[in-house]
């Protein structure tokens, strides 16, 4: 799509948001349920694309990740929106009586919303959900990197939304470029904090503010009084869900020196059990792009070069796992600091594992590098835990489990640092596409002309109040 006619469709859904700056409580529910509706009916299809751009995507995961919880994101939104739209009071101090005063939420205008490949279809609709609940339009930018998806979120909206309300935006890098360039009210964007980059000093152009959901090394510990067995499942799952392609998956793992052989061995024989054989095995997701798993390969290559032990989990024994663009779980020992697998967010099914002796020094780690979007621990210590919460800094955590809170209903979802910027999801995502406009009211016999000038000795006689009082 022209730049003419990105900014054709912007101006045009300004003008329609002039008319009418203040939709109401039904005109909401009935654009949230456009997409439940939406979603439902197309489900099958929706789970059909992402498998096509793909090559294999898990129809499991594609039904869960990208249909299911964008229908449960757009009714939890709607059973809430009433409370969230309540104008909230505030407490006025002494000092500014008489008097009352509110906090307003008031859509901003017209949301961008940029989506990335790994989840192509939830990764827009959820952010949508947000902003049409919050009252505003929207222009989606969906990846060109998963092209059948992309052109049926077109076709899907174009069927449930006039352009005017949401309007969709297809093309190549150059195209989410000048999208990003535009004046928009917000502008909200998934993706690397390399393009993060790119797109922040955009809208910087416009003063637009924004929402940055990007990734980075999200790590994952295992605590020593845990018990190995009792933690594998969570482990294991968060880096094959999706075949690690997912900002949230744990990046590289903690584990007690003294425990590292132990724990290969029983995560080797989970991921087994998990998936016995990977070539025929439709659950066992492909890597998006044959780039992509070229880089895979890089990541080991470079790490096998440089003196790690890899393990590689395939069962079967599967061959020709290269044209399907299948990447086992591989498991990396004595990784060290000049491999790329240190220095990269990996975004595959490949687990570094690092020995740690003490907690301080997993602290130190992680406090050592950009913050991530998520940390992970696992164990029964709640003084270790808390330690470890206390003293780094993440995006969010999921305790004894590894994504969970990504998919919790009443919890912000967001980075911190380069792992990102704002939050969403919920009320949060509502608020971050609102202007909380403070209103203050004084009564119409308004008694402030008695701290009008000239002050003299009543202006005194004030201030000392204000210092008593204020």
């Amino acid at each position: 799509m022209s730049e003419t006619e990105m900014m054709r469709l912007l101006i045009t859904q300004q003008q329609a948001f002039r008319q009418n700056e203040a939709p109401s409580y039904r005109e909401r529910l009935a654009k949230l349920d456009k997409v439940i509706a939406l979603v439902r009916q197309n489900e099958s299809r929706i789970v059909d694309a992402i498998n096509q751009d793909y090559g294999n995507r898990s129809r499991f995961e594609s039904t869960v990740a990208d249909c299911l919880g964008v229908v449960s994101s757009a009714k939890y939104a709607k059973k809430h929106l009433k409370k969230w739209l309540r104008p909230r009071k505030v407490k006025t101090p002494l000092a500014s009586k008489p008097g009352r005063a509110e906090i307003v939420l008031q859509p901003l205008g017209t949301i961008g919303i940029i989506g990335p490949w790994n989840y192509p279809f939830a990764l827009v609709m959820q952010p949508l959900i947000a902003a049409l609940a919050a009252g505003n339009r929207a222009m989606i930018k969906p990846s060109e990197i998963t092209a059948n998806t992309s052109a049926l979120i077109a076709e899907l909206i174009c069927e449930s939304f006039a352009e005017d309300e949401v309007a969709v935006v297809e093309g190549d890098a150059n195209v989410a470029a000048a999208f990003s360039a535009l004046p928009f009210d917000h502008l909200f964007f998934t993706g690397s904090p390399a393009v993060g980059r790119h797109v922040a000093l955009a809208a910087a152009q416009n003063l637009t503010p924004l929402t940055l959901e990007l990734g980075g090394k999200s790590p994952c510990i295992i605590d020593r009084d845990g018990g190995i067995s009792e933690n594998l499942a969570g482990v294991v799952f968060g880096k094959c869900f999706n075949a690690g392609q997912t900002c949230i998956a744990p990046d590289y793992l903690f584990v007690p020196r003294e425990q590292i052989d132990a724990f290969v061995e029983k995560a080797c024989a989970m991921a087994g059990t998990f998936y016995p054989n990977l070539a025929v095995n439709d659950e066992f997701t492909s890597i998006i792009t044959e780039r992509h798993y070229q880089r895979m390969q890089s990541l080991l290559s470079d790490a096998r070069q440089k003196g790690a032990m890899i393990m590689e989990v395939n069962p079967a024994q599967d061959r020709d796992l290269a044209a399907m663009r299948k990447q086992p779980l591989a498991l990396v020992m004595n990784a060290t600091e000049d491999m790329r697998v240190l220095q990269e967010e990996i975004f595959g099914p490949i687990l570094p594992i690092l020995p740690y002796d003490h907690v301080d020094d997993v602290i130190t780690y992680i406090n050592a590098r950009p913050r991530p979007l998520a940390l992970y621990w696992f164990g029964k210590n709640e003084a270790e835990r808390d330690r470890i919460l206390a003293r780094t800094i993440s995006g969010g955590v999921t305790v004894n489990d590894t994504l969970m809170h990504y998919s919790h209903a009443n919890l912000p979802f967001g980075g911190v640092g380069t792992s990102g910027m704002g939050a969403y999801h919920a009320e949060f995502g509502f608020e971050a596409f609102s202007h909380k406009k403070p209103i203050y009211y004084r009564p119409a016999n308004n008694p402030s002309s008695r701290i009008h000038p000239p002050y003299g000795k009543k202006g005194d006689k004030i201030i000392k109040l204000l210092r008593r009082f204020g």
